[in-house]
Formats: C-alpha cells, sequence, structure tokens
C-alpha cells in the first residue's frame, strides 16, 4: 500500500446509454475511471472520509447498496469499499438532490487492469447525469486531499441551477409521470418542453399544457384578451366591461366611460405580468398604463373594469373543470418584531419557494411595484408590521409572482362549473385555465357580481398539484386520458433483428412481409433510414439514433431494426424494449473492439434485444447455434426457435419437445420434392412453402437466405402476421437490386454471371462460398461446360483484427480460381494497401496448401477492380464481387452493358460510375 493517498480518481471514458445496454435494462451513464494511486486506498483507510461524505451528501445514508437495506451502503464505507464506487453513489445522490430519484447503479472492475472501473448508474435527465458524474469525481478527490480551489457549496448551487435549467416544468413533469405510469413511451423532442408521448402513428406531442389537439386558433384568440371578452359576452357569460387603447389619454378617456376603479393590463400578456389593479383616478391609470404597454409585444393596453372578489382559477380539460384553486396574492404576515423586507426573506427560505417553475412555490420577487404597494399600504420595507398585520406585494394571485394556492375543487357551485365549462368551449382550447374574480366561488357569480377575467391557454397545474392549502389535484389523468383514450395503443410494433450475418437482408424480408399487409414500415438498416419503402438517409443507419427517427415518424405503424453491435456498445437500443428479437448468428467478427475481445463477449452484447423483449413478446433464436441458442434463459417471453437441422438430430428433438409445450419454432422438412418450411405451434405443424420456389433462395442454393428466411417468417409469425400474409411475402421478395441493393444482387453482363454482394467476413464467406460451389456446379451443367472459371473481389473492414482478415483470404481461396483483393474507401485507421496486403497473404497461404485459387491480385481501388475482374472473365464464368459502395458497382456493371450493346465490346476503359447510380427496373 502507497504511504500517502493522492486525489487521483480520473474518468478516462464516458458514454450515455439511451436505452437497454449491456448493463442495464434502462438508460444509463457509463464511466471508466482510474483510480490510480487510490487502488490503495479503500474508504476505511482514509481518515475522516466517510463522516465528511456524509455530512456533504446526507441522502447517501438512505442508500442501501447491496445489503439490501438502509444505510447498507454507509456499512459498505466503513468495512471499506473502493472509490470508484463511492463516485457511483455521489452521482445518484447528486441526482436525488434535484428530485430526480434515481436508484440504479454498479460498479464492475474491468478486468485485466488494475485501478480501472466500470461505473455505471442510471439517470432521468442526461445532462444533469453527466454534471452529477463530474461533480461527484471532484468531490471523492476533495475528501481525499483538500483542494483551495474547489468550493463544495458554490459547486452544489450550480449543479442545482443547471438542473433546474434543463428540469422539466411541474405541468409536463406531472403528464409524464402519469404517461410513464401507464406504459406509455415519451421520447424529448427539445431541451425544453417539447415532448412526444408515444411511437409512430400513434404519436401525440405536448408542449407543457399545450397538446397536439391544441387549436392554433384557440390560443390566438386567447392571447388576445379583447377578442376573448367579445366571444364571451356574446355567449351571455359574465365578462367585465372593456376597451382596448394605445395610448394614455385614450385609456383615462376609457376609464371615465367605463366607472372606476378599473385595471389594466396588456392585451396580449402572460403570467400576470403588467396587471395593474386599483386604478382609481386620471393619475392611477397613466402610471398603470406605462406597466401594461411595457409588457404587451404589440403595445396595446385593455381597460376593463375591475371585479372586486377573490382571484379563482378553474382548469379545463377536455370539456370538464378538472380542478379549482383560489389564488393568492404574494403577501406576509407581521410578528410585530421583523420588519417587511425580513418576513419576505424569511417566506423565501421556504424550501418549498424556488426560481421560476421548478418548484412549488416561486420567491416573493421585491422589485419597484412591490416596494411602492406596501408604501400604499402605509409601511416601508423597513418597517416592522404589528403581529398580524397583512402586508401584500402583489396585487395578482399568479403562482409565478410569489403567490399560493388553496384547492376549492369540490366547492364550487355547479352553475360557476358550467360558466368556466362553456368559456373553453367558446375559446376552442382542450386544456384552458379560466380565470374568475368573485366574492365566493360556492355562490353563483351571475348573482353575486363575479365575472371571467381572463382564458388562458397552456395553463399552469402547479397550483393544482402542488397547492399550499388543500388537497393536490391529480389533474394529469384527464390530460392522457383525452390523448390516449381506455384502450387506445400508444406503442408500434418493434422487431428488432441482429446477428453476425444476415441482419439487413432478413430485415428487409421481414419489412416486404409487412408492407404486403399494408402496413407502413420503417425500417433502418446498414443502408440507411426506409420510411413506407421510401428511403429518406442513405447511410449506415444500424444505430439508436436512426431507430429513434422512425419511431417519431408519424406514418408509421411498424418499426423493424436492424441493430448492430457497435450502437449497443455506443448508446444502447435507444428505445425500451422490442416486441420482437430475433439474434440470427454469432460468429468471431468485430473483435478487439471496445472491449469485445471474445465471441462469448459478443454474444453477450447481442443478447441484450433479447432481454429487452416483455413478457408478451417473442426471441426468434437460431437452435443451430449455441451461443445463440444459450440466450433463451434471457428472455422474459416466450421464445420461436427456428432451425435448418434435418429431423432426428437433437436440435430437432430440442425443438420437439419446446413445441409439446406449446412453443413456437420454423423448421424444413426434406422430402423427394424438396424442403419444407413448417411452422410448428404446439401439437401443429402447418406447411409454409418450399424453399427451391422462394426467389431469394436461388432455387434453395443460397443456404444463407434459406436461414434467414426461416427467421423472418418466424419473426412475421411471432408478431402476428398470418400464414398466407407470410408466404405471399417470402412468395414476392428476390434479392434484385430494388429490394435487396447490395445482397447476393444477379446481373448478367455480357455473358458474365455477376453475383454483387456485401460479404465482408470471414463467416459470411464460407457461406458465399457455398453458395458460389453450388452455383458454379449448376452453371457449369446449364453451360456444357466442366469447369466454369470463378473470379471473387474480395475486402474487408480496416478494424478487423489481422487474422481475420488473414482468414477471410485462406476461405475465399478455397472456392475461387481468381480472386482480385480490393479496399475499402474508409481504412479506419489502416495504411492504403495494408488490408488487402492482409487478405492476399491469407489467399497465398491456402494457395500453398492447395486450394482451388491459382491466382491473386491487388487492386485497391473498387472500381478499378471490378473493371480488373470484368475485363479478364469470359462468357460463362462466375464474378462475385464483395461491394463496398454498391450503387457505384452497379453503375459500372450497367456501363459494361451498355458499351457491349454499342458494339464496343467489353473494355477496361468502360466510363466511369455514377455515384448515384440507380438502375433502370425491368419493363413488365
Amino acid at each position: 500500500m502507497s504511504e500517502r493517498p493522492t486525489p487521483d480518481l480520473t474518468i478516462v471514458e464516458t458514454r450515455v446509454y439511451r436505452g437497454a445496454n449491456i448493463w442495464s435494462y434502462d438508460k444509463a451513464i457509463h464511466l471508466v475511471v482510474d483510480l490510480g494511486s487510490l487502488e490503495d486506498h479503500p474508504t476505511n483507510t482514509l481518515p475522516g472520509f466517510t463522516d465528511h461524505l456524509l455530512s456533504m451528501l446526507p441522502g447517501l445514508r438512505e442508500h442501501s447498496c447491496s445489503r439490501g437495506k438502509r444505510g447498507g451502503f454507509v456499512e459498505r464505507l466503513n468495512e471499506g469499499t473502493w472509490l470508484g464506487h463511492v463516485a457511483e453513489h455521489a452521482a445518484l445522490a447528486l441526482q436525488q438532490v434535484v428530485g430526480h430519484d434515481i436508484r440504479r447503479g454498479k460498479t464492475r472492475g474491468v478486468k485485466g487492469h488494475k485501478g480501472l472501473y466500470n461505473v455505471i448508474f442510471g439517470y432521468a435527465d442526461e445532462q444533469v447525469g453527466l454534471a452529477a458524474a463530474r461533480l461527484a469525481v471532484r468531490l471523492v478527490n476533495h475528501l481525499v486531499e483538500a483542494d483551495p480551489e474547489f468550493d463544495w457549496d458554490a459547486s452544489l448551487e450550480e449543479f442545482i441551477k443547471r438542473a433546474q435549467r434543463t428540469a422539466f416544468g411541474p405541468s409536463t413533469q406531472a403528464i409524464l409521470d402519469e404517461a410513464v405510469s401507464r406504459d406509455i413511451p415519451w421520447i424529448r423532442l427539445n431541451q425544453y418542453s417539447l415532448v412526444q408521448l408515444g411511437q409512430g402513428v400513434h404519436a401525440k406531442r405536448i408542449r407543457a399544457t399545450m397538446t397536439s389537439a391544441t387549436s392554433a386558433i384557440a390560443v390566438d384568440i386567447a392571447s388576445d384578451k379583447d377578442r376573448t371578452t367579445s366571444l364571451l359576452g356574446a355567449a351571455g357569460l359574465p365578462v367585465p366591461k372593456q376597451e382596448v387603447m394605445r395610448t394614455a389619454d385614450q385609456a383615462v378617456r376609457a376609464a371615465e366611460r367605463i366607472g372606476y376603479p378599473v385595471v389594466l393590463k396588456p392585451l396580449d400578456g402572460n403570467h400576470g405580468r403588467g396587471v395593474i389593479l386599483d386604478n382609481e383616478n386620471e393619475a392611477d391609470v397613466r402610471a398603470a398604463f406605462e406597466v401594461a404597454q411595457a409588457e404587451s409585444r404589440r403595445g396595446v393596453v385593455l381597460v376593463e373594469s375591475q371585479i372586486v372578489g377573490k382571484d379563482y382559477r378553474c382548469l379545463i380539460i377536455d370539456g370538464r373543470v378538472a380542478a379549482i384553486a383560489e389564488r393568492v396574492p404574494a403577501s406576509v404576515t407581521g410578528d410585530g418584531t421583523a420588519t417587511v423586507e425580513q418576513l419576505v426573506d424569511t417566506a423565501n427560505a421556504d424550501p418549498r419557494r424556488g426560481v421560476g417553475h421548478e418548484k412549488v412555490l416561486t420567491r416573493i420577487k421585491v422589485d419597484e411595484a412591490a416596494v411602492q404597494l406596501v408604501r400604499e399600504q402605509g409601511y416601508e420595507m423597513t418597517d416592522v408590521p404589528p403581529e398580524g398585520a397583512h402586508v401584500k406585494l402583489a396585487l395578482t394571485g399568479n403562482m409565478s409572482t410569489g403567490g399560493i394556492s388553496i384547492d376549492r375543487t369540490f366547492e364550487a357551485h355547479p352553475e360557476n362549473v358550467e360558466i368556466a365549462e362553456e368559456a373553453a368551449r367558446m375559446v376552442g382550447l382542450d386544456i384552458a385555465g379560466i380565470d374568475f374574480i368573485c366574492p365566493d366561488i360556492t355562490e353563483p357569480v351571475r348573482e353575486t357580481g363575479g365575472a371571467i377575467c381572463e382564458v388562458n391557454a397552456a395553463p399552469g397545474f402547479r397550483m393544482h398539484t402542488h397547492p399550499t392549502i388543500g388537497e393536490p389535484q391529480f389533474i394529469a389523468k384527464p390530460v392522457v386520458d383525452m390523448l390516449f383514450p381506455p384502450g387506445a395503443t400508444s406503442r408500434i410494433p418493434i422487431v428488432a433483428v441482429t446477428g453476425t450475418n444476415g441482419k439487413t437482408t432478413t430485415s428487409r424480408m421481414i419489412s416486404h412481409i409487412f408492407k404486403g399487409m399494408g402496413r407502413k414500415v420503417g425500417m433502418t438498416s446498414t443502408d440507411g433510414v426506409v420510411i413506407d419503402e421510401r428511403l429518406l438517409i442513405r447511410s449506415d443507419a444500424s444505430g439508436p439514433r436512426s431507430a429513434r427517427m422512425v419511431l417519431q415518424n408519424p406514418r408509421v405503424d411498424f418499426a423493424v431494426f436492424e441493430v448492430a453491435r457497435g450502437g449497443i456498445l455506443r448508446e444502447g437500443l435507444g428505445y425500451e424494449r422490442n416486441d420482437v428479437a430475433v439474434v440470427l448468428n454469432v460468429q468471431p467478427d468485430h473483435l478487439g473492439l471496445r472491449g469485445i475481445d471474445t465471441v462469448e463477449q459478443l454474444a453477450d452484447v447481442k443478447a441484450v434485444l433479447v432481454e429487452a423483449v416483455p413478457r408478451d413478446g417473442h426471441a426468434v433464436l437460431n437452435a443451430d447455434d449455441p451461443l445463440v441458442r444459450d440466450m433463451r434463459r434471457r428472455c422474459s417471453g416466450q421464445v420461436v426457435w427456428f432451425s435448418m437441422e434435418e429431423p432426428g438430430t437433437e436440435t430437432r428433438d430440442m425443438i420437439d419437445a419446446h413445441c409439446r409445450r406449446g412453443g413456437k419454432a420454423l423448421v424444413l422438412n426434406p422430402s423427394e420434392r424438396g424442403e419444407m418450411i413448417v411452422v410448428k405451434h404446439g401439437p401443429r405443424e402447418m406447411q409454409l412453402a418450399w424453399t427451391h420456389l422462394l426467389p431469394a433462395t436461388f432455387n434453395g442454393r443460397a443456404r444463407m437466405n434459406v436461414q434467414n428466411t426461416l427467421a423472418a417468417a418466424a419473426a412475421a409469425f411471432a408478431a402476428g402476421a398470418p400464414l398466407h400474409d407470410i408466404r405471399q411475402g417470402l412468395r414476392t421478395f428476390s434479392t434484385s437490386y430494388y429490394l435487396s441493393p447490395g445482397r447476393l444482387n444477379e446481373v448478367e453482363v455480357n455473358g458474365v454471371n455477376v453475383i454483387v454482394d456485401y460479404c465482408h467476413n470471414a463467416p459470411g464467406m464460407k457461406m458465399l462460398g457455398d453458395f458460389v460451389d453450388r452455383t458454379g456446379d449448376s452453371m457449369a451443367s446449364s453451360h456444357d461446360l466442366a469447369r466454369p472459371s470463378r473470379i471473387g473481389v474480395i475486402a474487408t473492414a480496416g478494424d478487423r483484427r489481422d487474422q481475420d482478415m488473414r482468414e477471410l483470404g485462406e476461405i475465399a481461396a478455397q472456392h475461387f480460381d481468381v480472386v482480385v483483393v480490393r479496399e475499402d474507401e474508409s481504412l479506419r485507421g489502416r495504411q492504403r494497401g495494408e488490408v488487402a496486403g492482409l487478405v492476399a497473404e491469407g489467399v497465398r497461404t491456402a494457395m500453398a496448401a492447395g486450394s482451388r485459387c491459382k491466382q491473386v491480385e491487388e487492386v485497391l481501388d473498387e472500381i478499378e477492380a471490378v473493371r480488373h475482374a470484368m475485363a479478364r472473365a469470359n462468357r460463362g464464368d462466375l464474378l462475385v464481387i464483395c461491394v463496398d459502395k454498391h450503387a457505384q458497382v452497379m453503375g459500372e456493371l450497367e456501363n459494361w452493358s451498355s458499351v457491349a450493346q454499342a458494339g464496343s465490346g467489353a473494355s477496361a476503359d468502360a466510363p466511369a460510375a455514377d455515384p448515384d447510380f440507380v438502375p433502370t427496373p425491368p419493363e413488365a
């Protein structure tokens, strides 16, 4: 153990998971921290550390940690725990300080790296969680060795202010809490209060208390107080007399016509700003006019008769009164010893008071208007009011000016309730705040002389959900009821597909099946984002951001996501759960990246999809792959197996036992006529289709697509598609460029049979090689040739391991006579020629061992490699091109065909390919 601890705790890496991930079922922040010398100093070896920590974050006393009881974490501190673990709990406690009740966290050492730890904890707001992580690390280091530049109180206050800036207001949060309680998903659309509830075609949007159903015309009417009063008056509702004025002289004349006292307010104001009461003479009106006009965007002021009484807010949701609150203006009560200023400070010290809307109450603001109001009551701010004296600091009862609220929901007279509901209907607001001024809400306003003084769009909920006096009203419920009536659906079905090879083709098959059923399918894949068969974004879109893009699209009613390893490691799934998870296979690819060094670790990453399956969902698993088969233990829902094994094998026996227990599976049953895809559900067996009659399987030769077909059919069956729709979808899906670009696209160019595919790893090359062998044998028979030449243009990505690149070359050499090695445009950190050299090295190793290949050539540029291969191919040969930019390659092949049709013959000088080429569909 080192003699003296030093504040060495540092954050090495930070990741934000925005959905299910390898560490957690829910969104989380992942820190990789380095303890440095602190690895030798657990908490029990640091004198005073625990006491100081608990004094700064007393909420840590409530943490149970692994002990499962209150105070469990304190026990761990006293026994001795490492400081990475302390940082985790400190980050959670800091979030709890600002009201985010997050309790999920774990800390694990990084295998093989002393002093490195994975620290994972949940978050409610991403920016707050990250700020909590940084402050937690600074705090731990400060407790190890005092940092004179670290001011804990100032840092904590800044953290709280930051959290308040990004936090949802009480109205938005109330709606979200209600939505979450009903399992309605939500997505924050900006840094403010714009939120989407639900997914795809079921999505609704809210911004504070405005909703997707809120009429823009109604909002415009409500923001124009003169127009609102005219409408309500025309409907026979009680409203004050009023006139609209643009100058102080006009306001004075209007006040004389209406009769003193009058109220002046900005025509388009809100939150009570610029509202001046008790104007009893010309001087009052002129002074009030300047204040009101300054708060009006259009410089227009409303002069209206002052209705005497108490201030009530009636909240109308979907045409019905949901809550009523009496609003009391900001004030203090004298105690005979404190000055007005001291009484205000005492009131603002209430922990329920904060700045703006982030807390239950708003701090009382002492401005010039407040000082003047106090003076009019006979006091100065430094005077001591007698005990029991009531001193007003604002004339209006708005919560935003420091007022308090008293719940009066069940006290209102039925006639007043009816008037409030009619006012909301007249303006046309789905959510409205109707402001009454009347002596007593329990008496009819038409008899007591009260009136509606204002109608508010987007009314705040705070006075109802957190009244100062009285019972809180759960008004978020009718809001969510209005957006999602009982029984309404908020989620769209999500099918997620992962695996080392075959993800894109399987995803396209599933999408094609449901498109044929009339669904508006949103699909993400390595080619881009597709909405209802329209390509919106052309890029590698197999990550979580693309998934969220689909879930936000209002046309989508069914989602199919290709999920890649990289996206899961980088950000998680990007959504909560998938109804159907499909895992095709787990093969050694992408190893050595982001801490994934073994195929077992890779399987753990892909199993995140299975863990994200709910109890009523399904996991479609490849029973022929041991690593995939083991994922069944991680599934909360039902498992649907698919297998290419023949009857009588151990795998088929397992599947038969699964089906006898009521399970589901898709299998192949061979016969003299071919292979039949069979759907098994419990004791029933239903024939689906002959594999050789499905275009994507190339008469059954493309075994990888036979497997993909089984997976796609199983996913569609699990998602509720009828068998006849699945059958029709599979029969009409082909690997043409239009349905499956870059995946086994077959074209004939000048008598050369060309296959364009995206194969880029050794496991994929094994399957492609099997297809090449079967196709080559078939071609030899049809062309009456003993052995047509097979030419392969191959490549791999630069971020693969050296041994993976060599293995790719070795496998390719077993199936091709000539191998042309090229490189991708992006080298991913490699030097030009390095990747091709390693692949070619593997080819030569296989050649030395007696492989089929007799010649290997390196042509680094993709298009040049295609031209070179085409130039040496003869009629009847088979050319397989493993592409990076499939559109450019297809464009080059079309150019070759065009040159041949023009009578120029094949030439290595064929025109350059168009990078934006899209092949012309053949005529019917």
